[in-house]
């Protein structure tokens, strides 16, 4: 699939592999990928994000993940779920990081930020997840090939934590394909 890959996206997956190195993280996730959408300039990718206001949000979205990340990889709606039922996520992140130091419900941190020995650092299943739906994205345009805007879609696309941070910042699958292709995302599914 590598191979339909155009210049730009090679360069977020690239990119992505070296988000997750300098954050100290187990394996790429969806977070690293935006993370490297964000680095692109002049790709279509980088337009819509642009078009869309998010590229001047960046250092916002950047918080929103490293929160997240503290969270343990819990999402907005999933710390309100769990506040419905009398949890207090805050609370329990507070006092987790008391014990074991800020950043314990980050993941772990086996790697040290350095590449495994034989090999970089291995994509999450949820990164595949979003590679796979970039080429159904791509496909279901009729493209030759997987642009960066593909792989904006799929993560706008996937939900999960990386499409609500993408939402609170303006950047849906019906705002991208509007700003792409002048048409509504309704009814384009990715996964």
């Amino acid at each position: 699939m590598f191979e339909r890959f155009t210049q730009g996206a090679r360069a977020v997956v690239k990119g992505a592999v070296l988000h997750a190195q300098r954050l100290g993280a187990d394996s790429v996730d969806d977070g690293h990928l935006l993370l490297a959408l964000f680095d692109q300039e002049g790709t279509r990718g980088s337009f819509a994000l642009a078009a869309l206001g998010a590229a001047d949000r960046r250092e916002s979205v950047e918080r929103a993940l490293e929160e997240v990340r503290r969270r343990g990889g819990l999402s907005q709606a999933d710390s309100d779920a769990l506040a419905g039922i009398g949890i207090d996520l805050t609370e329990i992140v507070s006092r987790v990081e008391e014990v074991h130091g800020a950043g314990a419900m980050a993941g772990a941190r086996g790697t040290n930020g350095r590449a495994r020995w034989g090999g970089g650092v291995p994509f999450s299943r949820e990164a595949k997840d979003t590679l796979s739906a970039s080429l159904r994205m791509a496909i279901g345009r009729r493209h030759r090939s997987i642009g960066d805007e593909h792989l904006l879609l799929a993560l706008s696309a996937r939900g999960g934590v990386v499409a609500e941070i993408l939402a609170d910042h303006g950047v849906t699958l019906a705002s991208v394909d509007r700003v792409l292709h002048g048409t509504p995302g309704e009814g384009r599914a990715a996964s």
